[in-house]
């Protein structure tokens, strides 16, 4: 992938879990990863760990959900590494596993906005500068729960996905032809804090919890789906071969979640 040589990522979510290996990925691929996450602690070790493997990457620890941090975000991006050329929102939360007339009103929306107002924010801050670059990758970490039929318990962390769904929908639909593309990926059944967060609330729940329990166990059982995977899926997304991938919700190869029908492929 020589064509992504210098090229500048920002990557969310980039202090750990499928962030941080996507992070890993791009940096060995010799692109400049400008790694975002609120947690610089994580941030700065994982920056220590691309260059000691010879990459380069920057830590730019920002609230992805607050408008004027996403903006101060930009210009610290262009003013230390340049116009940036791909967009990987990886960072997410799952909120609160409660039925709606209990749920707590803040985590909720809290929710809503790190899961779909940060990728707007982001994408409205970098997709600028790639539309005057001709050329550009935007892509969306969203959730086979957006497909799902409507459950108990899930409301605001499916609702958030179905949001990012239809969001990257229309931002491809407005990119189309401008050398950019924009597009949604299921990351698999994997492993991580996402998935203790759901196993430890899971299990002080009653009988509602159940179909949260057996997630958890099948997901312990198989060993979930390798991070790996989600890091190739965005690696053949920002491939040349991927140009007119626009607009689509792809799933990785392979995974234990059986791809669900989504939306046709606009003609």
């Amino acid at each position: 992938m020589t064509h992504l040589k210098d090229k500048i990522a920002v990557v969310t979510g980039a202090s750990q879990g499928l962030g941080r290996r996507v992070a890993l990925n791009l940096a060995a691929r010799s692109v400049v990863v400008a790694m975002v996450a609120r947690s610089e602690d994580g941030l700065r070790k994982n920056e220590q760990e691309i260059r000691r493997a010879g990459g380069w990457a920057h830590s730019f620890p920002t609230d992805i959900s607050d408008q004027n941090a996403v903006m101060g975000l930009r210009k610290q991006v262009e003013e230390c590494l340049g116009v940036t050329a791909i967009l990987v929102n990886a960072a997410g939360v799952f909120g609160p596993i409660q039925l709606i007339q209990d749920s707590d009103p803040q985590q909720w929306m809290e929710t809503v906005k790190v899961n779909m107002l940060g990728p707007y924010l982001t994408c409205r801050a970098f997709v600028n500068g790639m539309i005057k670059q001709g050329w550009g990758r935007i892509i969306n970490f969203s959730s086979a729960a957006a497909f799902h039929p409507p459950g108990p318990l899930n409301s605001a962390y499916a609702t958030s996905k179905v949001a990012l769904n239809q969001f990257t929908r229309q931002l491809a639909a407005e990119l189309t032809g401008s050398g950019i593309t924009a597009n949604l990926i299921h990351p698999g059944e994997v492993k991580t804090e996402m998935w203790g967060y759901i196993r430890d609330v899971a299990a002080r729940l009653g009988s509602e919890g159940e179909g949260y329990r057996k997630w958890v166990q099948w997901v312990e059982e198989t060993g979930g789906d390798p991070p790996q995977k989600a890091a190739d899926l965005v690696l053949r997304l920002v491939s040349e071969e991927a140009a007119s991938i626009n607009g689509q919700f792809l799933w990785i190869e392979e995974g234990l979640q059986t791809p669900i029908p989504t939306w046709s492929a606009p003609t």
